[in-house]
């Protein structure tokens, strides 16, 4: 019998289906793998924004994920919105528990990436300043990728770093993704679509290999922006659960999100900031 690549991700709810759990299924579907999910938090939202949250009880999480690994199990796991302080640390120590037990069954690698979700599209406050912290110190370091925005990093950096001062971008962004891989011991994926610039690097900052890689992209003027970096972490985790090295993962999940928001620019859903196209092989 054949078996999937699968990735669990762990994350909050969208109502509106463009971003949380209901992207990264769709993300991860399109690229080639099954996808599981435990959710984190229920949000009352849409293409306006984030009218409510809900998060979810910390047992209930943490059975979700149990129940997923302990028969499913994965190659991956990606990690979004993660609502207070208690689940933070719940989820940190199932990733922890879930490596041992793969160590002690000589399996191979479960690659975790990170997420770090703190802010929405629309300017809503998504996670407690608590469980920021717990981020840092919990959680983070057990990832193999980080995939920040620019207000992001300038969090995890702890102010150390303005990214609206930045003046030459690719330097300032390499800067920033070297000195968030030496602070937390990940890889990191700082992304760029913060600048006001035509043409958008993202930049790659491999842990391993200790090299910055340049992803660059020309900015799609469009409004369905919603749900982008939810559908770019899963689409990496995805590729990495194909075994794929962390470049070429991320080069592949880079391609694969340019494409679905150059194909879904087209579309209109809802009365603000739309989805990206997941499934863009099937647009017309």
């Amino acid at each position: 019998m054949q078996t999937y690549k699968r990735v669990l991700t762990i994350a909050g709810s969208d109502s509106g289906g463009g971003a949380g759990i209901q992207a990264d299924i769709k993300a991860i579907s399109a690229c080639g793998c099954y996808a599981a999910s435990a959710i984190t938090a229920v949000t009352v939202q849409n293409t306006l924004g984030v009218h409510n949250v809900m998060p979810v009880p910390t047992d209930i999480v943490r059975q979700q994920i149990e129940a997923v690994l302990d028969d499913i199990g994965a190659d991956a796991i990606k990690i979004g919105m993660l609502h207070n302080e208690e689940v933070v640390c719940a989820v940190a120590d199932e990733l922890c528990r879930y490596t041992k037990e793969r160590t002690q069954r000589g399996e191979g690698l479960c690659h975790y990436v990170v997420d770090p979700v703190m802010v929405s599209t629309s300017g809503h406050r998504l996670i407690e300043e608590k469980a920021v912290q717990a981020l840092k110190e919990e959680l983070i370091p057990l990832a193999h990728l980080i995939t920040p925005n620019l207000p992001e990093a300038e969090v995890l950096l702890q102010g150390t770093w303005q990214w609206d001062k930045v003046k030459d971008s690719k330097m300032a962004l390499k800067e920033a993704a070297q000195a968030l891989s030496e602070q937390y011991g990940v890889s990191v994926l700082l992304k760029a679509g913060h600048v006001e610039e035509e043409q958008l690097t993202d930049i790659l900052f491999d842990h391993e290999t200790c090299r910055a890689v340049e992803l660059p992209a020309r900015r799609v003027e469009t409004r369905n922006t919603h749900g982008t970096g939810c559908t770019l972490s899963s689409a990496i985790a995805a590729y990495l659960a194909r075994d794929m090295k962390m470049t070429d993962a991320v080069k592949s999940a880079k391609a694969y999100i340019n494409q679905a928001i150059i194909a879904g620019a087209a579309y209109e859903i809802g009365h603000g900031y739309g989805p990206v196209a997941h499934f863009y092989a099937y647009t017309k």
